[in-house]
């Protein structure tokens, strides 16, 4: 169960403000998009567990996106052009994807791995190419998630939900290693549509943190909101098919020589 379950229905008067849509939480501040990572230096490299036993976070003690992006996530068999450190990680044997968090990276592994066997190729890819100096991202800056930016059109009810989710159970999703992003929100059924990423995507407890914390939360402070599911994109889905498909081959190849 991620950390959200702990979460205090309660949020300081200060946190509120009155704008179109009436009262409503207040914004973090924005960042400038200027960053630069270190040309050299010693780093250490802690790590920490996280609910999904197939996920660990690892905590190199510097910024690793600029604040105005968010977070990244990349999957095995996704085309990466804009992350030379993800396409090192995904070098090493049965790691099935990269999260990065402003500071922190999640590696999630496939299921037949075992973290004593990862966990040190892991450690010393991430700490030999941050104290180079390396940047994590290559081309062009990219743009700071949108997910739970307030439009125009958006009504009262989806206004909040974007709140919530941004003040206050995204960086309790994060703290775990995770985030979670807005898919939409159906008026009719007063369903919640969410994609959770990071540790929490292939988390076996994801269901209960969607039901039990995110959906509790959700409908404790906006009575509308009746449900919340979880979505995957289509290209996710064909990724996860295709890196399974890989998987299985090779497991039964290994069997064939054992035999």
């Amino acid at each position: 169960m991620f950390a959200l379950k702990s979460l205090r229905f309660s949020l300081p008067r200060s946190s509120l403000q009155t704008g179109k849509f009436g009262p409503r939480l207040l914004r973090r501040n924005a960042f400038p998009l200027a960053f630069q990572m270190p040309s050299s230096r010693s780093i250490w490299i802690r790590s920490e567990e996280t609910p999904n036993e197939n996920a660990i976070k690892f905590l190199p003690g510097l910024d690793i996106l600029p604040p105005t992006i968010g977070t990244l996530e990349y999957i095995r068999s996704q085309e990466i052009n804009n992350s030379p450190l993800a396409e090192k990680l995904f070098e090493i044997h049965g790691v099935k994807s990269i999260f990065f968090g402003k500071d922190f990276i999640t590696v999630s592994k496939d299921e037949s791995q075992s973290w004593s066997q990862l966990k040190p190729d892991v450690f010393s890819t991430i700490m030999e190419y941050l104290s180079n100096g390396n940047p994590v991202l290559s081309g062009e800056p990219l743009n700071g998630p949108t997910d739970t930016q307030i439009l125009e059109s958006d009504s009262q009810t989806v206004a909040m939900i974007k709140e919530l989710l941004e003040t206050s159970i995204r960086p309790s999703i994060q703290e775990d290693g995770g985030d979670v992003e807005f898919r939409g929100f159906d008026e009719k059924t007063g369903t919640v549509s969410l994609k959770l990423r990071g540790a929490c995507r292939s988390c076996s407890s994801s269901a209960v943190t969607l039901k039990s914390g995110i959906q509790q939360m959700l409908n404790h402070y906006i009575p509308e909101v009746q449900e919340v599911n979880q979505v995957l994109d289509p290209e996710e889905e064909i990724a996860i098919s295709e890196f399974e498909k890989f998987e299985s081959r090779i497991h039964q190849n290994q069997q064939k020589e054992e035999n």
